[in-house]
């Protein structure tokens, strides 16, 4: 058995569809303004050749945009962007490597001009014997140099990442040492002195 309502004179709760579309203020049966497309015709409009056209202006436009890409990517990679860079590169213990190796003056960073010094010495024959044992004394202490780097790189490292995230950054940081200052890749982006924290 049904239970009475409670108020008798209520009006039902039920609306119509032309009390809904007025009270949501849209016309009834409106529509979207247009007919559905067919799919042969939206395939259609989705097709693109798979030769172009004009395939000079095709490949022009391909080169444009190549080489704008590289030129992002050579950008970045100078700026130390992790995403620019090798993946040997790439990390905040190699960040710091570089950023320590940049903060010091490296004995092997001279290595280029003294050997270039060298091979114009050696055409004078009365100190060519010197400038080659000058040279090699250089050389060992330039090695000398980057044992001490890696070493002191290391516990700085371990002491900064902890020994267990510690990587093998000895060669690496050897490496960039025995780099001229203004041909590092990525470049310096600390000063002299400025040694990371």
């Amino acid at each position: 058995m049904a239970k009475p309502p409670v108020n008798p004179d209520a009006q039902p709760s039920i609306e119509s569809s032309d009390e809904t579309a007025a009270r949501l203020g849209v016309t009834p049966n409106a529509g979207k303004g247009q007919a559905t497309p067919t799919r042969k015709k939206q395939e259609a409009a989705n097709k693109r050749p798979l030769v172009p056209d004009d395939r000079k202006l095709a490949a022009k436009q391909a080169r444009a945009k190549s080489t704008a890409a590289r030129d992002v990517a050579r950008v970045g990679m100078a700026a130390g962007i992790d995403k620019y860079l090798p993946l040997r590169e790439r990390g905040l213990q190699k960040r710091y490597a570089r950023d320590y190796v940049d903060a010091r003056f490296n004995v092997g960073e001279l290595m280029i001009p003294v050997m270039f010094l060298v091979i114009l010495l050696t055409t004078v024959p009365s100190v060519a014997n010197v400038s080659l044992i000058a040279l090699w004394a250089f050389f060992i202490f330039a090695v000398i140099d980057c044992v001490v780097l890696g070493f002191v790189l290391t516990k700085k490292i371990e002491a900064k990442f902890g020994t267990d995230k510690a990587e093998r950054i000895r060669w690496y940081a050897a490496m960039r040492a025995l780099q001229l200052r203004p041909m590092r890749l990525p470049k310096p982006q600390v000063k002299r002195r400025q040694y990371p924290v």
